[in-house]
């Protein structure tokens, strides 16, 4: 199996470039950020207290979380229920970044299911620690970035096309506090890692410089195997 790991920042559009690269490789996109943005719904919904991490420990047995995939894509599903838009709300995005995603617990319930979804087939999977914890032995690691200013214009972009409003200083400083938030895992980036700064690029440009890699690096690991 070969796997792509894809970590960086709040709003580098992590997601949006793993997805279009796994459907040009014809690889599955595993979308981790939906997986916990999955149990802080639950939590929302459920009244849970999102500031104390030992009641979102506790709350965690009441939950399943999975994914599907289809002519469609990826479906997120909460105890067999599709919430693959419930899960792309502002409240729902802030309150992952804030609390959810820092819960160890959290970490620790979703670590097997993201490493069984690799098992399986050819993946391109992003979020926080991917290349580190969840797969250290992914054959491409790619660290993707931009500018705080490039990532909170591009988020806003996408929370007005969903239909929401949406402020430009807001979106800069919540992006800010999120970089100044997630420095200490950031800085923790695998020494064999590749950064890609798409700020000034397109997307089909990103796309095609992270495909571009993956096809050297399967071709490099076949010529291997033939040698």
């Amino acid at each position: 199996m070969f796997a792509i790991a894809i970590d960086g920042p709040a709003g580098a559009g992590k997601s949006s470039v793993a997805k279009a690269a796994a459907k040009a490789l014809g690889f599955t996109y595993v979308d981790t950020g939906a997986l916990y943005r999955t149990i802080t719904l639950y939590m929302l919904e459920n009244g849970v207290e999102l500031k104390d991490p030992a009641a979102v420990a506790a709350a965690l047995p009441g939950l399943k979380v999975s994914l599907e995939y289809g002519d469609q894509g990826q479906r997120t599903l909460l105890n067999g229920r599709d919430v693959s838009e419930a899960i792309r709300t502002e409240e729902v995005s802030i309150a992952t970044s804030r609390w959810v995603a820092h819960v160890p617990a959290v970490r620790a319930f979703l670590l097997d299911l993201q490493r069984e979804l690799a098992a399986r087939s050819n993946v391109v999977m992003d979020g926080r620690d991917i290349g580190t914890v969840i797969l250290p032995g992914a054959q491409l690691k790619v660290f993707l970035t931009a500018s705080a200013e490039e990532r909170a214009r591009r988020r806003t972009l996408q929370l007005e096309q969903a239909g929401e409003s949406a402020d430009f200083a807001r979106v800069l400083d919540e992006v800010e506090r999120r970089d100044r938030q997630d420095a200490p895992q950031l800085e923790q980036l695998p020494p064999d890692g590749v950064t890609l700064d798409t700020t000034g690029l397109s997307f089909d440009q990103v796309v095609q410089r992270l495909t571009g890699m993956a096809q050297e690096r399967m071709d490099r690991k076949t010529e291997g195997e033939e040698g």
